[in-house]
């Protein structure tokens, strides 16, 4: 047997497995798997989004959450915060799972009578993530803000928001996600581009 029909010999086996482990990672469900292509951040809405935020600024104008969520996040949805959860359901795919891009849906209160939205940009372990929204703070734009789930069953129900350093605020109570799923509403396409950096938290 030759040197090199040995050595290809000997190399074959481990790409082999190699391949058959990519195999085996393609051949989970859809269902199983929520990727940045499937669910993330999209570099160009999130800069229309912010731009927007600036514009209206520079014009003296109000900031709301809503229009930001919808043009961070691409989830087409109109009407109060507090309707987004209801209208989400057939339109795009609902869940207590937090996913890097999806829609944070907060539940009406006495003193948040309609309800807030905001866009995750980094999920940072199972009981805390990072958001994008705008209005938190009256009339402007919080990037990177930390959201902890306080929920007795861990299933994000209840969040507390950093208000400051190392400082959270009150309990808010959340319906769930919604995730920018282009299965169910083709037009969110555009959201589900790959997503390499994310802007450096506070700027």
């Amino acid at each position: 047997m030759s040197v090199k029909h040995a050595l290809s010999k000997k190399l074959g086996i481990p790409f082999l497995c190699l391949g058959l482990l990519f195999a085996a990672g393609c051949a989970q469900s859809p269902s199983g798997l929520r990727t940045i292509s499937s669910a993330g951040i999209n570099p160009e809405l999130h800069a229309i989004a912010i731009r927007e935020v600036r514009t209206l600024q520079s014009q003296g104008q109000r900031v709301w959450c809503v229009p930001f969520a919808r043009n961070a996040s691409g989830v087409n949805i109109r009407g109060n915060a507090n309707t987004w959860w209801t209208k989400a359901k057939g339109q795009y795919t609902r869940g207590k799972d937090p996913s890097t891009g999806a829609v944070m849906a907060f539940k009406a209160t006495r003193r948040n009578p309609m309800g807030h939205v905001a866009v995750v940009s980094k999920v940072v372990s199972p009981r805390e993530v990072l958001v994008d929204h705008a209005n938190w703070k009256r009339n402007k734009i919080s990037l990177q803000m930390s959201v902890i789930d306080v929920s007795p069953r861990n299933d994000w129900s209840a969040v507390r928001l950093e208000s400051q350093t190392d400082s959270y605020g009150r309990v808010y109570p959340v319906n769930g996600f919604i995730y920018p799923d282009d299965n169910l509403h083709p037009d969110t396409r555009a959201a589900a581009k790959p997503v390499f950096a994310l802007m450096a938290r506070g700027s």
